[in-house]
C-alpha cells in the first residue's frame, strides 16, 4: 500500500483529498503547514508529497528544500497542487525533484488522483 503525505492548510481541500486517496486504497496522512509537514514526512516516509505552496509558518517549497537537503528526503515523489500558476512559482521549485506542477483551478480530484496513479506506478 502506497503511503501519500497532504501537506495543505485548506482543511475542506485537505480532506477531500485524504478521503478520495484513502478509498482508492492509499494509507493518508495530512499535515496542515510547512513545519508539520517538515515532521510528517520524517516520520511517515511517504511514497508520494500532495504538497501546498502557500501556507502559513513554512511555505512548501522552503519546506521541500528543507526535506530535500536531509538524507531520507531523497525519497519521496512530489506533486506541487497549488492554486499558484507555473509563472508565479518559485524558480527554486525546477531543483528540488518535482515530479508534477498541477494548478488545483484547472484540475478536477478525479485528475488529480490519476497522476498520483501514473506517478505511482
Amino acid at each position: 500500500m502506497h503511503k501519500i503525505a497532504i501537506i495543505e492548510d485548506e482543511h475542506v481541500i485537505a480532506e477531500m483529498y485524504k478521503m478520495k486517496l484513502s478509498n482508492d486504497g492509499y494509507q493518508v496522512e495530512v499535515a496542515n503547514n510547512g513545519a508539520e509537514g517538515f515532521d510528517l514526512i520524517k516520520a511517515f516516509s511517504p511514497d508520494l508529497v500532495l504538497l501546498d505552496l502557500r501556507m502559513p509558518e513554512m511555505s512548501g517549497d522552503e519546506m521541500l528544500e528543507k526535506v530535500r537537503q536531509t538524507s531520507w528526503g531523497s525519497k519521496p515523489r512530489v506533486i506541487v497542487l497549488t492554486n499558484i500558476s507555473r509563472d508565479e512559482a518559485p524558480s527554486t521549485l525546477r531543483f528540488l525533484g518535482v515530479d508534477r506542477y498541477v494548478v488545483k483551478a484547472h484540475h478536477t480530484p478525479a485528475q488529480v488522483v490519476s497522476i498520483v496513479e501514473e506517478i505511482l506506478g
